[in-house]
């Protein structure tokens, strides 16, 4: 028989939490959506209120509390057509579905899935013929939500609308399902022999662009599912923010990029977390995480060190490089301007920063403060 996860969109319907605790949480999931299943459920440690998957999946009262934006990299900015947004000038980013696995609390896109956003594309007719017009996109991202979501038959259309557009020649699909539910690959015997097609493809290669964020997601089935599809050809990456409470030591990230090493997954990114609303119980300070990251490279091989430190501002993707007892470096490793392609910042240290407008406002107050347009 195979084996079918059981998905939860109640609150009240996870009895591993006090009765009491889950009338209370209503006031949360009322505001952003909530999502499970049994699966992932059963990776959490009930007994441990501080357990690092809980906090991964299970609402707080924090989320209520008020900082943040609601589309903290104005992704909105970038749409150019409903559902498809063009950042970067070769590549796109598909949204095609709502819906996820499960719902990380501290997702930066949880405005897709409150009752009132129209942001996702029901029909990608649009964004495919804005990607056919625009010879320049070379490289497509599936995202949404979880593409794995979808059913494989869905799933196959996208993957052969793409097949049919000569100057496409990378497509990636972001998801967290392996992690969340692995069973969705290895039971599923159609959507590997879909990825081995189009991988068989003569100018084409799909990627899997993984979200484990915690070393205890890489169960047994995860890495069965791992296995599966690196036989199809899928290049598998990895990218995970940097949470409080749940990767942001150094023993568990450095877990995590060496047992997603040691299973074929390359690290790829690890993402500041960006300042969305309900996320301040997530973020970390970006000064104490450059030396996390540091000191989690220097125990790595190079290929797990080759791990890059950024965020996804509204400008483009920003490195962080490391910093000086008075300054922290910055470069731009993806830029939505010209004029900022590979630019490299430098800006006095701030302790309290969380995300790059912390150190831009600071230098626009003393700008203002001296009267002077001169200072960089």
């Amino acid at each position: 028989m195979k084996r079918r996860v059981k998905y939860i969109i109640d609150i009240g319907h996870v009895n591993q939490i006090p009765k009491e605790e889950r009338e209370r949480l209503r006031e949360v999931t009322d505001k952003f959506a909530f999502r499970t299943n049994d699966y992932y459920n059963s990776l959490i440690n009930w007994e441990d209120p501080e357990d690092p998957i809980k906090k991964i999946v299970i609402p707080t009262m924090d989320e209520l509390k008020v900082w943040g934006k609601l589309d903290a990299s104005n992704e909105s900015k970038y749409t150019k057509v409903h559902g498809l947004e063009h950042k970067y000038p070769d590549t796109a980013l598909l949204l095609v579905t709502d819906v996820c696995g499960i719902y990380c609390r501290f997702c930066f896109r949880k405005r897709l899935f409150m009752n009132d956003n129209d942001e996702v594309a029901r029909d990608i007719t649009e964004g495919l013929n804005y990607i056919k017009e625009n010879t320049e996109i070379n490289n497509v991202l599936l995202t949404g939500g979880d593409p794995l979501i979808l059913s494989t038959k869905k799933l196959a259309k996208i993957l052969e609308s793409m097949a049919e557009i000569p100057h496409v020649r990378i497509v990636r699909i972001g998801s967290k399902m392996l992690a969340v539910n692995p069973f969705r690959i290895t039971e599923d015997k159609e959507i590997l022999e879909l990825f081995e097609w189009f991988n068989n493809l003569p100018t084409k290669k799909l990627y899997l662009m993984n979200h484990f964020n915690h070393p205890r997601e890489l169960t047994k089935e995860a890495k069965e599912a791992i296995k599966l599809v690196l036989k199809t050809g899928t290049p598998m990456t990895n990218q995970t923010p940097i949470l409080k409470g749940i990767n942001d030591n150094a023993d568990t990230l450095h877990n995590l990029l060496e047992e997603l090493s040691f299973n074929g997954v390359a690290p790829y990114y690890v993402f500041q977390c960006r300042p969305t609303i309900g996320n301040e119980a997530y973020s970390t300070y970006i000064e104490d995480t450059i030396d996390l990251v540091e000191e989690v490279r220097s125990r790595m091989s190079g290929l797990g060190a080759r791990v890059l430190y950024v965020m996804s501002h509204e400008t483009g993707k920003i490195e962080i490089l490391g910093k000086t007892e008075e300054y922290i470096y910055f470069r731009y490793h993806r830029s939505a301007s010209p004029e900022n392609r590979g630019k490299f910042l430098v800006f006095r240290r701030n302790p309290e920063a969380r995300w790059f407008d912390d150190y831009t406002e600071q230098v626009d107050s003393f700008k203002a403060e001296i009267g002077s347009e001169s200072v960089v």
